[in-house]
């Protein structure tokens, strides 16, 4: 990263799992970050005690995102990359309303990502060529669908689509791509035929944990060359 180690790397939905894991690496190599959260988690001070910004935000809401887009530019002058891992999981069932579900997984997987973009663009630009990135997080459920979360993949293709927009409209300075992941590890409630399911779904028959993505992260900051592109981290889920 150079001489631009110094600008944070700003993650959202950094409390928990991947987001937290991206949060502390970036944090043991002495970059800067600064990091979203809803809820506060024990994992939030732990952050905080580990040197990151840790802001609270409600990203339900366009004010919500819009208010958090203040507070990050009245902390610092600019940022290294803008990480998009916050998320949520709703599903199509009976007894929900179908346009909440809708609204829902839209508001947090492409209302967020599109509105911080744009609000937090002059923090990124202006460092020189491919001296910032964007990383969208999607989900291989945009290649195939889903059945049971149709919001929930309508709403990921939409991030991924914007993934290639953003980097057309921000080359050369900024660079945007996408991860797409599959499962990377298990909740400790999920019980062991559930684990063995899920792992009999990809070719590779293992949830590798949160380093696949922290490398693939590693390399995307490291290039000065690749934008516009979304990168599967699946084990090869989609060919079975």
């Amino acid at each position: 990263m150079g001489n631009t180690q110094q600008r944070p790397i700003l993650i959202t939905g950094g409390g928990r799992r991947i987001g937290l894991a991206i949060a502390h690496h970036f944090l043991n190599l002495h970059q800067p970050v600064i990091v979203s959260y809803r809820n506060e988690y024990p994992s939030i001070e732990g952050l905080r005690k580990a040197g990151a910004i840790c802001i609270q935000a409600d990203f339900s809401t366009d004010e919500g995102i819009l208010a958090f887009a203040e507070k990050v530019k009245s902390t610092t002058n600019g940022l290294r990359a803008l990480i998009h891992n916050a998320s949520a999981w709703l599903a199509e069932k009976p007894g929900t309303s179908l346009s909440d579900t809708l609204s829902g997984m839209l508001q947090i997987h492409v209302n967020a990502p599109y509105l911080l973009n744009h609000a937090l663009l002059d923090l990124l630009r202006g460092h020189g060529h491919a001296a910032a990135d964007i990383i969208h997080f999607t989900d291989y459920v945009v290649e195939r669908g889903s059945d049971k979360h149709i919001a929930y993949a309508a709403s990921k293709a939409a991030l991924d689509n914007m993934t290639r927009s953003f980097a057309r409209k921000l080359a050369p300075e900024v660079k945007v791509n996408a991860i797409a992941p599959a499962m990377i590890l298990f909740n400790e409630s999920d019980d062991a035929e559930y684990r063995q399911q899920a792992l009999n779904k990809s070719l590779m028959k293992i949830a590798p944990g949160e380093k696949e993505v922290i490398d693939l992260i590693d390399y995307l900051l490291t290039s000065c060359y690749v934008t516009g592109r979304t990168f599967a981290v699946d084990g090869g889920r989609p060919l079975r």
